[in-house]
């Protein structure tokens, strides 16, 4: 007779464990693991927080990408606060290149997994790639990006030297081949040394010169010509290089752009473009043309554009260096006669801006009052009242925490006439480019009669340390409840 038994274990868990390719260090492990990589990126990070929730799975990503040849890590600060600490971390997240083990640099580049991958492989290896024959330069330059290769007479070449030097600094951002075999550069016009930009392939066009030469090559001089050519008349803007092309008034066309697999068509609205910005090369302003589907979210954000007003014509905008936004209302039509009128109307200033901003609230008798774009110039920039002007996003532990602290200050402060105690969702309204908002909450002070000097707010966020700061810095002596606080 057989008897079957059943154990029971009550204290038992089934634990599913995510495979992960991105390294996860602490306090107690941080300094002897990151010694043993000569390169390594490193992701100080808080679980509460959107941007390292949106960068997670584009790090995940790139760390498998990436496996073999450079590793990806992360520390979580809110339980690893020794090492962020040690490392100065203020804000999340913030990521750090260690070489054996010592701080490197910041981190700067993409934040999507396919242009973290492209930075990071810049990192490891010789900063510029030793060409010996004419395959080698070919398929060099056959590359989705553009490169930057010197012709050199010899090994000894006093300006391959400056050239290795320019390269070892600019690794981060352009790729860099070199050859000391000068007749590989006949084909390119190359007789003596010199150093050729080389624009990508797909994007080469009739409107302008595909390989750029210059006789300098300092690090000085070549990131000046770099800088000043690398993007050519209308680049194709990506996740990827877009922060390399911030700072700057920006015309983009979105539309499907395909570089892998319509190259023909893409070009098609790309060349158009193209032709009409050649009209108006004299006026300051940058082109580009960039996929519409990878930045939908963008759009959205921006100038408030769904999947639903997506054409499969081109639609065009404009972002200024300080801010300002437009968008082309009349269809593209491919003769270019549209662009070319919503062109002149902007350089005459005649297009009206575009202002991302909710809804002006109904009621604003709280004690916190709500600011949006709408209502910015009547609620902040009023002339006679002091406001301090918290910019928050709904998702921030750190806001949060704040607003019942917020709150109570206003409320101390409801029957003072002449300060205004507001907020404002930056994630949801456009903000001022003179408020430099890089994290939340960030506050500033803009005292009446002076509102183009904004004051950023640094001090300790308890009820009492805003009013004792507010007794320094308010126009008028504060009034506190129904008392008079004399300064």
């Amino acid at each position: 007779m057989y008897r079957s038994f059943v154990y029971f274990f009550p204290f038992a868990r089934v634990v599913l464990v995510s495979a992960t390719d991105v390294l996860e260090l602490g306090d107690s492990d941080f300094e002897y693991t990151v010694a043993e990589h000569d390169t390594l990126l490193v992701e100080f990070f808080a679980p509460w927080c959107g941007h390292c929730q949106r960068l997670a799975p584009e790090y995940e990503t790139a760390a498998t990408k990436l496996k073999g040849k450079v590793y990806l890590a992360k520390v979580d600060c809110t339980v690893n606060s020794e090492t962020c600490g040690r490392f100065g971390v203020n804000g999340y997240p913030t990521l750090k290149i260690f070489r054996n083990g010592e701080d490197s640099a910041a981190y700067d580049g993409p934040r999507t997994a396919d242009g973290i991958v492209s930075y990071m492989t810049k990192q490891v290896g010789p900063s510029s790639v030793a060409l010996h024959s004419e395959g080698d330069l070919d398929a060099f330059i056959n590359n989705f990006e553009a490169s930057v290769v010197g012709f050199f007479s010899g090994e000894e070449s006093t300006q391959l030297a400056e050239f290795l030097k320019a390269s070892s600094a600019m690794r981060d951002n352009h790729r860099f081949a070199h050859t000391t075999d000068l007749s590989l550069g006949l084909k390119h016009g190359v007789e003596s040394e010199a150093v050729l930009l080389i624009r990508p392939p797909r994007l080469n066009s009739k409107f302008e010169d595909s390989v750029i030469k210059t006789t300098a090559f300092s690090t000085a001089s070549l990131r000046q010509f770099i800088g000043d050519h690398v993007f050519g008349l209308c680049p194709h803007l990506t996740a990827e290089n877009r922060d390399d092309m911030s700072g700057r008034d920006l015309l983009v066309a979105y539309y499907d752009v395909d570089y892998l697999h319509n190259i023909k068509g893409t070009n098609y609205w790309r060349n158009r473009v193209m032709k009409v910005a050649t009209k108006f090369q004299s006026q300051e302003l940058n082109y580009a043309v960039a996929n519409r589907a990878e930045f939908q979210d963008e759009l959205k954000e921006a100038f408030n554009l769904g999947p639903s007003d997506m054409q499969e014509l081109p639609l065009i905008t404009i972002r200024t260096k300080e801010g300002n936004k437009y968008i082309m209302q009349e269809e593209f039509t491919p003769d270019g006669k549209s662009l070319e009128r919503f062109l002149e109307d902007y350089f005459a200033d005649k297009l009206k801006r575009h202002i991302k901003s909710e809804a002006v609230p109904q009621n604003n008798n709280g004690p916190v009052k709500v600011v949006v774009a709408d209502n910015f110039e009547e609620m902040v920039n009023n002339p006679s009242k002091d406001v301090l002007l918290e910019f928050y996003a709904p998702w921030c532990g750190h806001c949060k925490s704040l607003e019942p602290k917020y709150t109570e200050l206003g409320e101390k402060l409801s029957a003072d006439d002449n300060i205004i105690i507001a907020k404002m969702d930056a994630t949801a309204n456009d903000v001022p480019s003179m408020y430099d908002v890089q994290g939340f909450p960030t506050i500033f002070f803009v005292p009446a009669g002076q509102k183009d000097q904004p004051q950023k707010y640094t001090g300790d966020r308890e009820v009492n340390d805003f009013i004792s700061y507010l007794k320094k810095e308010a126009t008028h002596p504060l009034v506190l409840g129904t008392t008079r606080e004399d300064l």
